[in-house]
């Protein structure tokens, strides 16, 4: 049986209120909270990191697929106010840290060989962005893929 599992969030600016749940959970409403502290990865069966996730129930506003490394990805839309979501699956060996810039939140995902992790994460916004990128820091053995949707 999985089990929700809430990763630490850092950098969380006043106007972004930071809701973290497990893949396992979608499309379930995600655990509101702040959690202060990460636990181990969530393997999730059916997800691959040759393909970008599927959005929830927003609209998706960047999909990455078969990844590796650093990479800085600019929204290209414009961000609104409410829900930014980041769903990001990883294999290999590492850490792999989600940042969104200018917003300052940044979570991390505990990456393994032979598996997929898996990871979801929402931010609250109270006011839109005319500009956003999303960093992805890993590893060049972290193959991973990313969806991030409004």
């Amino acid at each position: 049986m999985a089990t929700a599992l809430l990763l630490g969030l850092s950098g969380c600016t006043d106007d972004a209120k930071p809701r973290t749940t497990s893949a396992s959970a979608l499309p379930a409403k995600p655990v509101p909270g702040n959690a202060t502290s990460s636990g181990p990865a969530e393997h999730i069966g059916g997800e691959t990191v040759t393909r970008a996730p599927e959005p929830g129930d927003g609209t998706a506003v960047l999909q990455v697929a078969s990844q590796r490394g650093n990479v800085a990805l600019p929204l290209t839309k414009k961000v609104g106010t409410g829900r930014l979501a980041i769903h990001v699956n990883c294999q290999g060996r590492g850490t792999l840290t989600v940042s969104v810039s200018p917003i300052g939140v940044s979570f991390p995902l505990a990456c393994v060989d032979h598996e997929v992790s898996s990871t979801y994460n929402e931010i609250h916004l109270k006011r839109p962005r005319s500009e956003a990128t999303i960093h992805v820091t890993a590893s060049s053995a972290v193959h991973w893929a990313l969806t991030a949707e409004q």
